[in-house]
Parts: C-alpha cells; sequence; structure tokens
C-alpha cells in the first residue's frame, strides 16, 4: 500500500478518534454536571477505534497513536523509517479535530471561545487544572499513563498477533480503550495518545491558556514509555508464539500454490 494512502489513513483515523471521543467529552457532557456521565465518554472513545480499525485497518494498520505507532516498532511489527510520517498524520488529524470540535461547539448561542477552553475543552492535565478532574498530581497521572499505555498495547499486539483470531482485534481494542477511559478519566481526562493530547492541547493555549500546552510534556513521556516497555516485553513474553508463526510460515512456503498475505492488520 502507497505510503501517501497509509498516512491519509491515519489522518482520517486519528480525526475520527479525536471527533468522537472528545466531541462526546465537550459536546455531550461536562464535569461536575454529567450528560452522557463518564461511561458516555469511556464508550465514545472505544467506539471510535473499534470503527476505525474496521474502516483503515487494512490500509495503515490503525494506529491512530504516535504511542502505538511506537510500540509496535518496539515489538518488531513496524518500520522506523515510518514512525515519523505516521506520527505527523496522526497529530495534523487530531488538531483537525479539535478546530471540527471548536467550530460546533462555539455555534451554541451564547458559549464563547473563552468559556469553552475555560471549561477543559476535553485537554489532558494533572493537578488543580481542568485536565484533571479530580485534581491528581503529576506523579499519580504519569503512573496511570504509562500502565494504562502498556497494557494498551499488551491488548493491541496479543489480539492483532497471528495465532489470534484477529477478525475479532477492533472489539479487543475497543473494549479495552473504553476501561481505560472509565479508570483514568478523573486522573487525567485520559490520554494513552500524544496526537489525542496534542490537538485539544493547540486550542486551549490559542484561546484559553497555557496550562494545556505546559503539561502536555506528561502526555507525550509517559504513553510513549508505557508503548516502549510493552512492545520490548511483548517480543520476549510472546517468543514461542513467535516461533510458531516462523514454522508455520516455513511449512507454507514449501506448500505448492501458497501466497503471502500482504494485508496490514487493524493495531488500534
Amino acid at each position: 500500500m502507497p505510503l501517501s494512502k497509509r498516512l491519509t489513513a491515519e489522518f482520517l483515523g486519528t480525526l475520527w478518534l479525536v471527533f468522537g471521543g472528545c466531541g462526546a467529552a465537550v459536546l455531550a457532557t461536562g464535569y461536575p454536571t454529567l450528560g452522557i456521565q463518564f461511561f458516555g465518554v469511556a464508550f465514545a472513545f472505544g467506539l471510535t477505534v473499534l470503527t476505525g480499525a474496521y474502516a483503515f485497518g487494512h490500509v495503515s494498520g490503525a494506529h491512530f497513536n504516535p504511542a502505538v505507532s511506537v510500540g509496535l516498532w518496539a515489538a518488531r511489527r513496524f518500520s522506523a523509517r515510518e514512525l515519523l510520517p505516521y506520527t505527523i498524520a496522526q497529530v495534523l488529524g487530531a488538531i483537525a479535530a479539535a478546530g471540527l470540535i471548536y467550530l460546533i461547539a462555539t455555534g451554541k448561542a451564547g458559549l464563547s471561545a473563552s468559556t469553552l477552553m475555560n471549561s477543559g475543552f476535553a485537554a489532558n492535565g494533572f493537578e488543580n487544572t481542568p485536565g484533571s478532574p479530580g485534581t491528581y498530581s503529576a506523579l499519580a497521572a504519569f503512573i496511570a499513563e504509562v500502565v494504562t499505555t502498556f497494557f494498551f498495547l499488551i491488548v493491541i499486539l496479543g489480539s492483532t498477533s497471528k495465532l489470534a483470531p484477529t477478525q475479532f482485534a477492533p472489539l479487543a481494542i475497543g473494549l479495552c480503550l473504553t476501561l481505560i477511559h472509565l479508570v483514568t478519566i478523573p486522573v487525567t481526562n485520559t490520554s494513552v495518545n500524544p496526537a489525542r493530547s496534542t490537538g485539544p492541547a493547540v486550542f486551549v493555549a490559542v484561546y484559553g491558556g497555557s496550562w494545556a500546552i505546559t503539561q502536555l510534556w506528561l502526555f507525550w513521556v509517559a504513553p510513549m514509555l508505557g508503548a516502549l516497555l510493552a512492545g520490548f516485553f511483548f517480543t520476549w513474553f510472546s517468543s514461542d508464539d513467535a516461533e510458531a508463526v516462523d514454522e508455520a510460515a516455513a511449512v507454507a512456503d514449501h506448500e505448492p500454490n501458497s501466497e503471502a498475505d500482504d494485508e496490514q492488520e487493524p493495531s488500534t
């Protein structure tokens, strides 16, 4: 698949993820006055990944997340030379989605841009900022993001393994992301995705204040660390599976009329 098509898929998939998840948070709920409540926002994020993986997974692998791309690289499933192009496409998709949410939200009568941004605009944060509904410390936020991203990547890597029923991978990944949001929305508004964090933070910085950009570093460093740990761990943990895949491939190579399967599997 040409890189241009894969990058387009990553842009659109990340746009869909941020528009659906952050859009639900901004347009359909608030804290502490809850509309669809935390469960609704968590479910929205899970649904965007589930549907996006089925829609774009066959084109780009459906990463939609720089941390996922890095984790797949660490697990030897993704090329290092494509990390930067994928990350750029994902970040641009997230910023575009945040722009669409802003245009829709400010179309509400009496709602100014400053009021919208003061509510947090679904940005991620910690301590006494709108990005942490429960005002959790930086250490708590860092631990939460590392741990949840680690397990998110473990689910992605396991469900997309050659020995797993990969047609169900998007379901497992979407449900995992839903669970992660149910646990960590009160802590950081849930990131596990540096692109998702960057999109809203840019608009908060432009229209509302500096806190989201100032704290954005944590939502790049922690998810990336968790993803790297998961990728390296899974490579060791699933070494027997990898050997089984290699053996099966060797057998297939010696069979007549065998064809290589070049399709990419959904990753998130």
